[in-house]
């Protein structure tokens, strides 16, 4: 039977909330840790946002201009909840036109305030959830909107043939859902495993795979994500991190680096 990558989502969640779900470092080396509860609170919250903040609509487009980072991630699942279509924009390129809703970090705000999207969403992506340093005007700042929101959102009875997630093709949510199983079979995870995604610091999201594999495939397999960028910390600390995190299992992503030699971790890739 077909599934929605929403319906993927709340099955992890009932399973055992309290269990980590991601932990991000960034560039600094500062460290935050979601359970599942916790980053499903912020997927109520911006799934509430979208839809009570932004009047976002099923099938709606929103464009996500974000590094690889828990936020990101928070944005794409609370687009599942709400039928709406993300789109993930390479670092190096344009910014799609005529969205219903744009997300940026600072450095993208003014190129998606050109792009005609019809709300524009910025977000430092402070460790600690500060707000923007500046806020053009026409942008809302999501460290500060979200906080209103609701904790509590019930994902939309979606479609599985509908489109899913925008890239170089479409995406429908049964594709997503067969491919992230497929995945973490291909990779033999299991729910004992923790995946490390090491990336250069502001990886694009297009590093998560065409399908968003490297979200969706430990989501299926009930794994914990640990998020590290591996160029900025050095390939030792980076090592030390995964250790420290009791990461099994390290995945490459599209176009992100290789692990450093000698590494133990059983390591994957898409290809």
């Amino acid at each position: 039977m077909s599934e929605t990558p929403a319906q993927l989502w709340r099955a992890l969640v009932s399973a055992d909330p309290s269990r980590p779900f991601v932990t991000s470092y960034d560039a600094s080396g500062g460290r935050v840790e979601l359970s599942r509860a916790t980053f499903d609170n912020w997927v109520s919250k911006t799934a509430n946002m979208l839809v009570d903040g932004l009047g976002t609509q099923p099938d709606d487009r929103v464009v996500i201009a974000l590094p690889v980072h828990w936020q990101s991630l928070v944005w794409l699942v609370s687009c599942w909840s709400v039928g709406a279509v993300p789109e993930f924009v390479p670092a190096d390129a344009d910014m799609p036109g005529d969205a219903q809703v744009a997300v940026a970090d600072a450095d993208r705000l003014e190129a998606s305030l050109d792009s005609g999207a019809e709300e524009v969403v910025g977000t430092s992506l402070h460790p600690l959830g500060l707000p923007l340093a500046e806020v053009p005007p026409m942008v809302l700042d999501y460290s500060v909107e979200v906080r209103g929101y609701g904790d509590h959102f019930s994902p939309y009875p979606i479609d599985p043939g509908a489109p899913a997630l925008r890239g170089p093709d479409v995406r429908t949510g049964a594709d997503l859902t067969a491919g992230a199983r497929g995945w973490a079979e291909r990779w033999s995870l299991t729910a004992e495993d923790r995946v490390g995604l090491f990336a250069e610091p502001d990886a694009p999201m297009p590093l998560l795979g065409g399908g968003a594999e490297l979200l969706l495939a430990p989501v299926a397999a009930g794994c914990p994500l640990v998020l590290t960028p591996l160029v900025a910390a050095g390939p030792e600390e980076a090592l030390r991190r995964a250790d420290m995190e009791k990461v099994t299992v390290a995945v490459r992503g599209v176009g992100g680096p290789a692990l450093p030699d000698g590494s133990a971790l059983r390591s994957v890739e898409l290809s």
